[in-house]
């Protein structure tokens, strides 16, 4: 019997998959993304034990476990711990005008760094270590879009 794998036709189906979903925040995120929204200000947790200042905030710490239940308020300030520039136009990822960036920004205050967007800079200008500020939206939502993007902090060397 011939073996029907090796001769069988690859049909190939294009299709696109919608799956909208929506989660709650929790306690945590939720007083997280409120003060973000209400009051322009970010916040982190700190685990008693290890003493890290986590942001975004975290309930419990990821190394040894223990609650975090000292709410610390960062700064709007942070350093550029890394990035990547986007030149190229994409419709589902390209939410403000060219050039942007994406990196890694540890808040002042805080010992880790999280993902954001990086814009109203001059090319050259963005530099692993360097100062950003996030500038935050006049209308706020209660999400993490409610900082626009972050930029280089002006007159810093």
């Amino acid at each position: 019997m011939e073996n029907w794998r090796e001769n069988q036709e690859i049909i190939v189906m294009e299709g696109r998959i919608k799956v909208p979903y929506t989660w709650a925040a929790g306690e945590v995120g939720t007083r997280y993304l409120e003060t973000l929204r209400d009051q322009r200000k970010f916040m982190g947790t700190r685990c008693p034990r290890c003493e890290i200042v986590y942001h975004p905030p975290r309930r419990n710490c990821p190394d040894c476990f223990e609650e975090c239940e000292d709410w610390v308020e960062l700064g709007s300030q942070g350093e550029l711990q890394s990035y990547t520039v986007v030149r190229r136009h994409h419709p589902q990822l390209s939410p403000l005008p060219l050039p942007f960036a994406y990196g890694i920004i540890k808040l002042d205050g805080a010992d880790t760094g999280f993902l954001h967007i990086l814009s109203d800079f001059q090319e050259g200008e963005l530099a692993v270590g360097s100062r950003v500020e996030a500038v935050f939206a006049e209308e706020r939502e209660g999400n993490i879009r409610d900082v626009l993007f972050f930029r280089p902090v002006k007159g810093v060397d």
